[in-house]
């Protein structure tokens, strides 16, 4: 069976070859960057309800944001507060690095976190939004804040008073249109290779560009240590977490790059 280390020279032959490359990256390719998931055994939120006795995914929802912005706040809060000064790690580094070797790099992301565009990337579609782009939920206000601190919780509006809120995905909202239009151009375009970085491919939406890359005999490629269920699919499936993965992989991209 080839090793992790005979598929990243493959893969980087086929990165250097590349027109075009889309990755797809999730929770996992920051988490090397210190940032924590906020379920699961060490995450934020292990007790399975908050202290007002209802879930974290509840608490952080498009409802609860109308009803009780109080209650949402103090979860973004301490999300935020957990997550400040995390800087962009390898992976990140790798992938934005890429961009002065194939002249489209795509990056469809999860997260929330703005680690992709901190480290450089350019072509960034945050499918889930940003927590440092906030906006009036009555009013056009907006603003750029590079984390909350300062801020009362939960922030009104300087304008009008209403409450402001981050320009992401809550739990039970819709999907942006623009982001996923933008995904579908990508998709058009035909990308020569198609990455699946720090995601447990849950969701349709993030699974689906790689089962139609593999159908479309598009290269592709799961960095990921646990299974997932792309992991039988794609072309190349890397045991390790992203930022020993792309570390290598820029590594051996080292010359080429630099």
């Amino acid at each position: 069976m080839p090793q992790p280390n005979d598929d990243l020279a493959e893969i980087a032959s086929l990165v250097a070859e590349a027109e075009r490359i889309l990755f797809i990256t999730g929770a996992g390719i920051s988490a090397d960057s210190g940032l924590p998931t906020y379920r699961g055994v060490g995450g934020l939120y292990e007790e399975e309800l908050t202290a007002e006795g209802i879930s974290i995914e509840d608490a952080l929802s498009g409802e609860m944001l109308r009803r009780h912005p109080e209650i949402t706040w103090k979860y973004l809060a301490q999300i935020e507060h957990n997550c400040r000064g995390a800087k962009p790690n390898a992976a990140h580094t790798c992938i934005a690095d890429l961009e002065r070797l194939v002249p489209a790099v795509t990056v469809f992301t999860q997260n929330i976190d703005g680690l992709h565009r901190d480290a450089g990337s350019t072509d960034i579609i945050e499918v889930h939004g940003c927590m440092r782009h906030l906006h009036c939920t009555r009013c056009r206000y907006e603003t750029q804040v590079p984390d909350y601190a300062g801020l009362a919780i939960p922030p009104r509006c300087p304008e009008c008073g209403a409450p402001v809120r981050p320009q992401v995905v809550f739990f039970g909202e819709a999907l942006p249109e623009e982001a996923m239009a933008r995904l579908f151009d990508t998709l058009e375009a035909g990308p020569d290779l198609v990455f699946s970085v720090g995601t447990s491919s849950l969701f349709p939406y993030i699974a689906e560009p790689v089962v139609w890359a593999r159908q479309q005999g598009i290269p592709t490629v799961e960095i990921n240590p646990g299974r997932t269920p792309l992991s039988s699919l794609v072309h190349f499936q890397i045991p390790l977490g992203a930022a020993d993965a792309l570390g290598q992989l820029h590594q051996l991209l080292g010359q080429t790059l630099d």
